[in-house]
C-alpha cells in the first residue's frame, strides 16, 4: 500500500475513532442519614434504635476520628481498650480495616451495626424478635461494655429514653437524622433483677455508681479547697464505664449528662479521684459530657444542675464562690489538657453557683516589681485583684495604679502593721501573695495554697520560686532559706509562724 495512503487511512482511521472516555467521577458518599438506613438494613437492626444508640454515644458527631477519652471512635463508638475491644470486632465482623472504622462515618455505623447485631445473636433473638426494638434490651446494654449489671442497665435505660423522646439532629454532614418518639416497655431480661442505682453518700441528688478501686486513692493529703470543671470528650455513659475500667487510672468524682443535667457520683469527695494531676489533693473533679469543640453539649439543664452540685461542695467545704476556686481542668497547674474549652460560659455557670464571675488576673510572675502612683500593667492587676479579695476597694482592676489604689495599699500595710507608704514593695507584695487559709505544708504538699506561698517567696527572697502548686524539694529549700533569714527553725515546713511571717510580710 502506498506510503501516502497508508497516511490517509491512518488519519481517516483516528478521525472516527471514538473519543476517549473520561473516568466517571467517584460516587459520593452515603449521608449519615443513609448509612444508618442501609447499616439497619443489612444487619437486621431496628433502624431508630441503631439512632439511638449513635445518638447516645456522639449526638451523630464522628470527631473526625479523634478518640474519646475511653478511646472510643466514631459516630457508634467503637472502642479500642484494654477491656473492651467492639473496633477490632467491628473489623473483623465486617471485613473493614480498622482505620476505615476509626474515620468513615459511613464504615462506622455499619460497624456499630454489626456488633450490636452481634449482641442480638448471642442473647438468641429470633428474626421475629429482631423485628420489636424493645427485644433489643439485652443487646444493647452489652453493647455499653460495662461489666457491672447496675451501670449496663443504666446504659440501655438511657438508650430507650432517647427512643421515647425521640431525635431531631443534624449529623457532622448536615443530613436530617431524625427518630419519631416511641413509647417502648423494654423486654429487660437478664437485667430486670439488676437493682437500680441508689442515691449517692455526698450528694443525695446524684446516682451512686463507684469507680474501679485501681482509679483513685483512698483519704486525702490535703484539704479540699477547689472545684474543677471538666469536659468528658466522650459520652455520659462511655465516661461512667470507662472510670469503671481498671486499666484507665483515671477517676472524677462526679459526671453530669448534658440532656437533662443528670449527675453521677463515682468516687467519695473524701477520696482522691484522678482527675487533675497537681489538683487531685485538693479538689473535686466533676466531669460534663460533651467535647470541648462543640457548644451544644452544654445545655440549660447541664449548667444549672452542676452549678448546683457545685455550690453544695462549696458551702460544705467553705470553698470561695470564686473564680480562684473554681477552675477549669486548663487552670490547674501542671496539666497539659484544655477543657473546658472556650464554649464553656463562665459568666452564666458562675452566677447560677452564686458566685463572682471574675477570674483572677495573672498572679504569678519569676520577680514582683515595686509598684506606686503612676504604675501600670499586669502586676498592677495582680494587685489590685489580691487587694479586692482582702476587701479593701480600689474602684476598678484597671492596670492602672491610681488614687483608688493607692488608698487600698495604704490600707492593707496598716492592718497589717507595715509602713504604710502606699507602695507595694517587697514586704507588701509577700504579706499579698500569702493571704488567705493556712493550711500545714510540706514536702509533697499540692493545691492553692502551696502556690501562694511559692508566690511569696519569689516576693520575699527576691529570686524565682516555680509557682505550679507542687510542694517539691526546690520549694522546701526556699521555705528553708526563707526560715533561716528570718529567725525561724529551718525545717522546710510552712507551718503556723513560717504562715505568720508570709502574712505580716516579713
Amino acid at each position: 500500500m502506498p506510503a501516502v495512503l497508508t497516511a490517509v487511512l491512518g488519519l481517516t482511521l483516528t478521525a472516527l475513532a471514538p473519543a476517549a472516555q473520561a473516568s466517571p467521577a467517584a460516587p459520593a458518599p452515603p449521608t449519615v442519614a443513609a448509612a444508618f438506613t442501609a447499616a439497619a438494613e443489612e444487619y437486621d437492626v431496628p433502624r431508630d434504635l441503631l439512632v439511638a444508640v449513635g445518638y447516645g454515644e456522639s449526638r451523630l458527631d464522628g470527631h473526625d476520628g479523634q478518640p474519646s477519652q475511653a478511646r472510643g471512635y466514631g459516630v457508634m463508638h467503637l472502642v479500642d481498650n484494654p477491656r473492651q475491644q467492639t473496633l477490632r470486632e467491628a473489623s473483623r465482623l465486617t471485613g473493614l480495616p480498622a482505620a476505615t472504622l476509626r474515620h468513615d462515618t459511613a464504615a462506622n455505623i455499619r460497624g456499630g451495626a454489626a456488633v450490636l447485631r452481634a449482641r442480638a445473636d448471642a442473647a438468641g433473638l429470633t428474626g421475629a424478635e429482631r423485628d420489636r426494638p424493645a427485644a433489643w434490651y439485652e443487646a444493647v446494654a452489652r453493647y455499653g461494655g460495662s461489666p457491672d449489671d447496675r451501670a449496663a442497665r443504666f446504659y440501655a435505660d438511657g438508650v430507650y429514653d432517647i427512643l421515647v423522646q425521640g431525635v431531631t439532629a443534624r449529623a457532622e454532614d448536615g443530613s436530617a437524622v431524625t427518630v419519631r418518639p416511641t413509647a417502648v416497655e423494654p423486654d429487660r431480661g437478664d437485667y430486670a433483677d439488676a437493682a437500680p442505682l441508689v442515691a449517692a453518700p455526698d450528694y443525695p441528688s446524684a446516682l451512686w455508681v463507684p469507680a474501679s478501686t485501681s482509679n483513685y486513692k483512698v483519704g486525702r493529703t490535703s484539704a479540699i479547697t477547689a472545684v474543677v470543671v471538666h469536659v468528658t470528650q466522650g459520652s455520659y455513659a462511655g465516661t461512667i464505664s470507662w472510670i469503671q475500667n481498671p486499666t484507665s487510672q483515671v477517676s472524677a468524682h462526679y459526671v453530669v449528662r448534658s440532656s437533662d443535667g443528670q449527675v453521677t457520683q463515682m468516687v467519695r469527695e473524701k477520696d482522691t479521684a484522678w482527675h487533675a494531676k497537681s489538683g487531685n489533693p485538693y479538689s473535686v473533679g466533676i466531669e460534663h459530657e460533651g467535647w470541648v469543640d462543640q457548644p451544644s453539649w452544654f445545655t440549660d439543664a447541664m449548667y444549672r444542675s452542676s452549678a448546683a452540685l457545685t455550690r453544695s461542695i462549696a458551702d460544705r467545704y467553705n470553698i470561695p464562690k470564686d473564680r480562684a476556686h473554681i477552675v477549669g481542668h486548663v487552670e490547674v497547674p501542671g496539666n497539659d489538657h484544655t477543657d473546658p474549652g472556650p464554649h464553656w460560659d463562665w459568666n452564666r455557670y458562675m452566677q447560677l453557683v452564686g458566685g463572682s464571675t471574675t477570674a483572677p488576673p495573672q498572679l504569678t510572675f519569676s520577680s514582683y516589681a515595686t509598684l506606686r502612683n503612676g504604675s501600670t500593667g499586669a502586676q498592677v492587676s495582680a494587685a489590685q485583684w489580691l487587694l479586692e479579695a482582702q476587701g479593701h476597694d480600689v474602684g476598678q482592676v484597671d492596670g492602672q495604679f491610681g488614687s483608688g489604689t493607692a488608698a487600698a495599699v495604704r490600707a492593707f500595710q496598716t492592718a497589717k502593721g507595715l509602713s504604710a507608704d502606699s507602695t507595694v514593695g517587697p514586704k507588701t507584695w509577700t504579706a499579698l501573695l500569702s493571704a488567705g487559709a493556712r493550711p500545714a505544708l510540706k514536702q509533697g504538699s499540692t493545691g492553692e495554697a502551696v502556690q501562694r506561698v511559692q508566690r511569696a517567696l519569689t516576693a520575699a527572697l527576691g529570686r524565682t520560686v516555680a509557682a505550679d502548686g507542687i510542694f517539691g524539694s526546690g520549694t522546701a529549700q526556699a521555705v528553708r532559706d526563707y526560715q533561716s533569714t528570718r529567725g525561724l527553725d529551718p525545717d522546710s515546713e510552712v507551718g503556723p509562724l513560717t504562715w505568720g511571717a508570709l502574712q505580716a510580710g516579713r
